[in-house]
C-alpha cells in the first residue's frame, strides 16, 4: 500500500473570528460545507498535497441523523473544544479501498463530494476516532483534484509528525500496515503533536491542549 500524509484535522466550536489565523500567522482560505455531516471548513496548503482543515458543526445545516465525523457530538469533545480549537485527527493517503485486518477499526469506506471535488473516506458509524484519534482515517481522491492545488500557498509546512499511545507497539503495527513512515512511542495518554513552519516562525501543536 502506498499511502502519505494528506490532512490535519482541527476542530474547533466555531468557524467565526478565528484564532488559528493568528497562531500561524496566515490566514486560511474558504472551504465548504459536509451537507451530510452538518459540519464546514477552513483550509490551508501545507504542501502540494498536503492541507490543514479546520472544521466544526455548521450552524446553519440541520443535524444529521447520524453522528457527526471527529466526534463533533460527543459531549467530552464539546468540552474540550470549548476550552479552545484543538488538533483532533489526522488523515492518511492511500492507493487502495482494499485493506488488512488492523488493530484499530477505522470504519468503512463512504463516498463524500464539496462542489466538485469528490473522496472515499473510511468512517465509524458511531463517529469515533479510531485510538483517540492517534491512528489516522484513510482517504482517495478517485478521479478528482487535490483541494491543496487549489489552495494559495501559505508559507506553512509541516517538518515532524509524532504520535503517543498506551497501545504504542498496536499503533505502531498500524502505521506499517498503511505504509507510512511515522513513528509512535508509548505514553500514558494518547497524543498527536505536530511541528509546523510558519511565517510566524516554528509552531508545535499538540492535541492534549488547546491552540492559543
Amino acid at each position: 500500500m502506498r499511502s502519505s500524509i494528506d490532512h490535519l484535522a482541527i476542530a474547533a466550536a466555531s468557524l467565526d473570528g478565528h484564532l488559528l489565523d493568528d497562531v500561524l500567522g496566515v490566514s486560511l482560505s474558504p472551504g465548504g460545507r459536509h451537507g451530510r455531516m452538518g459540519t464546514h471548513n477552513r483550509l490551508l496548503r501545507l504542501g502540494d498535497e498536503t492541507y490543514l482543515e479546520l472544521i466544526a458543526i455548521d450552524p446553519q445545516a440541520p443535524a444529521p441523523a447520524h453522528a457527526r465525523w471527529f466526534e463533533l457530538d460527543e459531549p467530552a469533545m464539546r468540552a474540550r473544544l470549548a476550552e479552545g480549537p484543538r488538533l483532533v485527527h489526522w488523515v492518511a493517503r492511500v492507493d487502495t479501498t482494499e485493506l488488512p485486518p488492523f488493530p484499530f477499526d477505522v470504519g468503512s469506506w463512504e463516498g463524500f463530494e464539496r462542489g466538485d471535488l469528490s473522496w472515499q473516506l473510511t468512517v465509524r458509524s458511531d463517529g469515533m476516532l479510531p485510538a483517540d484519534g492517534v491512528v489516522p482515517s484513510l482517504i482517495r481522491w478517485p478521479g478528482s483534484s487535490h483541494p491543496a492545488a487549489r489552495l494559495p500557498e501559505s508559507g506553512v509546512s509541516i517538518e515532524a509528525l509524532e504520535l503517543e499511545h498506551p497501545r504504542a507497539a498496536d499503533v505502531q503495527r498500524q502505521l506499517d500496515l498503511i505504509g507510512l513512515d511515522v513513528r509512535c512511542t508509548r505514553s500514558a495518554l494518547p497524543a498527536i503533536v505536530t511541528r509546523l513552519r510558519t511565517p510566524s516562525g516554528p509552531r508545535t501543536l499538540r492535541s492534549t491542549e488547546p491552540i492559543r
